[in-house]
Formats: structure tokens, C-alpha cells, sequence
């Protein structure tokens, strides 16, 4: 998997923030060189940072899509540094190409994608996470939040078949357990 240059430092800083606010982490990280990482439910700014602090203490890179509202200084270059990639989601035409390519030219990168694209509730996931992973031959990691736990779960590896309509609908019934802070995905 992609690692960041090891620093006891601030993975401790990672494993302390969660211990401290009584997170937990589940599951095992894969060693795969490239894949499409969804995490849902997506229901609060918390999870940022929750992500942010299980990416810390695990010492994994991966590059990350947020609004581009998010990326004023000083948070711009901190979140830059983290491995966000600021998108304007008004006008979000070529995200999937830019992310395949990205994808492609690296030989190790783990892509992360809430599947909402939105903290609100809605009906219908975004597709966007799934075409990339189709189109750049990569599996989908299933991740979680676990709020009434304090859990960040890793789940299994998911390979799209090409029959988006059923892949979707199978991803989202494993999703069907997990409660974010404000609601869960169903």
C-alpha cells in the first residue's frame, strides 16, 4: 500500500487523537497498491477529521477530493499537504478522467471518495467513485464510520463487474449497519 515516510511523531499524534476521543480503528488495511476507497456514511464535518486522524496513525497515503471552498489559508496548503485534491463541485465535469489518469501515472495510490458527495442525506449515490474504478481497473475498499461505536471500519475489497446497477445496489446493502453522527445510508 502507499505509505507516507515513516514518523513515529505524528502517528502517534494520529493513534493519540483517537484514543483520547475514544475512537477505534476495525478491520485490516489490504496491501494493494492502487485502489478507489469509499467511506459512508458521510453525515459530518467530524469525519474529516476522524479519516484524516486514522490516515495519520496508520501512516497510509492516499489523495482525497474536497469542495474547493475548503482550500483558504492557511487550511488550503495543510490539506494540500494531507493529500486533498480541491474540486469545484459546480462544475465537477472531468473529475472521473482526471482521477483515472491520476490513478494510472502513479505505480502505488489509494484514491478516497465519499460516495454521497454531500453530507446531507440522499436517495441516490454518485457514481463517480464506481466509474473510476471500473475505468482505472482498481478495487473499491469498503470503509466506515461507526458513531454509536466510535469506529472507523475497514471492510472488504470490492471488484466492480461492469453491471454498475447491481454493484451499487450490493455496496450499499453492506453499508446498510453503519450510523454516521447525524444518520446512516439508508
Amino acid at each position: 500500500m502507499p505509505r507516507v515516510k515513516p514518523n513515529r511523531f505524528t502517528r502517534w499524534c494520529g493513534r493519540t487523537l483517537l484514543r483520547l476521543c475514544g475512537w477505534r480503528i476495525a478491520g485490516q488495511l489490504p496491501d494493494v497498491p492502487k485502489l478507489v476507497m469509499i467511506v459512508a456514511p458521510h453525515s459530518s464535518n467530524w469525519d474529516g477529521l476522524w479519516g484524516m486522524a486514522v490516515k495519520v496513525a496508520c501512516g497510509f497515503e492516499v489523495k482525497v477530493l474536497g469542495k474547493a471552498q475548503l482550500f483558504w489559508w492557511p487550511l488550503g496548503p495543510v490539506l494540500r499537504m494531507l493529500g486533498a485534491i480541491p474540486v469545484d463541485r459546480a462544475n465537477a465535469g472531468g473529475v472521473v478522467r482526471q482521477a483515472v489518469d491520476t490513478i494510472r501515472s502513479h505505480e502505488r495510490i489509494w484514491f478516497v471518495v465519499t460516495p454521497e458527495g454531500t453530507r446531507k442525506r440522499v436517495d441516490k449515490w454518485k457514481s463517480g467513485f464506481y466509474k473510476i474504478a471500473l475505468t482505472a481497473n482498481v478495487p473499491v475498499l469498503l470503509a466506515y464510520f461507526h458513531y454509536p461505536e466510535k469506529t472507523v471500519g475497514i471492510g472488504p475489497l470490492f471488484h466492480p463487474t461492469g453491471d454498475a446497477e447491481a454493484d451499487m445496489a450490493a455496496i450499499r446493502a453492506w453499508y446498510a449497519p453503519w450510523m454516521g453522527k447525524n444518520r446512516g445510508t439508508t
